[in-house]
């Protein structure tokens, strides 16, 4: 009889003599430890820090060179400014009423509810005035400035002022940055106000205290040096503002949603950076002025 099989399945290995060819590619990677987690943050925050920087340099070499960009700076100053100031009465107003209560309730325990517009007038001063302005305004101004330039970003208008031959920098960081750092101040001051006649008037007409002796009482203590203290840290906080939003706005990708990851990055980090460039400030006019600590 002759043999009925064929030769190919003769010569054809079985499925268990065969090698396995890129099983091993089939594996997932294996998981990062804790040490490699932590140095992989590091190193994304330290390259965060580096283009920051970079983009710092490159907004100040271009801004001074013609064109200024005067007409767009003006309009940032109306986007920053005037568009914020509904926000900063409703803010400034309202804590300075909650502190006059707030302080008036703690100081009548120990008999010193004269001292409450002395207490609230420093506070405001030094601390609250220019620190909460910019953090709830800076949140609003940055997200606004990382959702605009972001947007531009997505859709190639920065890659086209490249093309034209302009410097983005100069078109778009620019402007933002001497907006935000000229207008956090004057803000800063107007918060001052506010907050101090919102207090005025709480303890006026709850604690029973003259509205007259709560302002003379709080001049008496609050001197220039610690309006200057309060002034001279909002520059930095604009500065913060303008170059943090327009960073997180420029390094925008992935369409309508890496617009509103940048937007929400921002507001974080802007944030988180005015509290921790507030204590070193702090400190820093602290050390060079020492008289504003007394």
């Amino acid at each position: 009889m002759t043999d009925q099989t064929s030769p190919d399945s003769v010569d054809r290995p079985s499925m268990v003599d065969r090698p396995s060819v890129g099983r091993a590619s089939v594996l997932p990677p294996p998981l990062p430890t804790p040490a490699q987690e932590r140095r992989a943050k590091l190193l994304a925050f330290l390259n965060h820090l580096g283009r920051i920087f970079e983009m710092t340099v490159g907004t100040f070499r271009a801004g001074f060179r013609r064109p200024f960009e005067w007409g767009e700076i003006v309009r940032q100053l109306e986007t920053v400014g005037v568009r914020s100031l509904g926000i900063v009465v409703v803010t400034s107003v309202f804590v300075g009423m909650v502190m006059a209560v707030q302080f008036a309730f703690g100081l009548r325990k120990f008999g010193g509810l004269e001292y409450t517009g002395r207490v609230i007038a420093l506070t405001f001063a030094r601390e609250l005035s220019p620190t909460l302005t910019a953090v709830i305004v800076g949140g609003r101004i940055g997200a606004g400035m990382a959702a605009e330039v972001g947007s531009m970003a997505v859709t190639e208008q920065i890659d086209a002022i490249r093309a034209l031959g302009a410097d983005p920098l100069k078109k778009l960081v620019w402007p933002r940055f001497v907006a935000s750092v000229i207008v956090i101040p004057v803000v800063g001051m107007f918060s001052l106000y506010l907050g101090f006649g919102g207090a005025m008037l709480i303890v006026d007409t709850q604690f029973d205290i003259p509205a007259a002796f709560f302002y003379t009482s709080a001049l008496e203590t609050l001197q220039m040096m610690d309006v200057l203290m309060g002034l001279a840290k909002t520059p930095f906080f604009g500065a913060i503002i303008a170059l943090t939003g327009c960073y997180f706005g420029m390094m925008t990708t992935g369409g309508t949603a890496g617009v509103g990851n940048s937007t929400t990055r921002t507001v974080v980090v802007i944030s988180i950076a005015i509290l921790i460039a507030d204590f070193f400030l702090t400190k820093f006019v602290i050390s060079l002025w020492p008289a504003a600590a007394e």
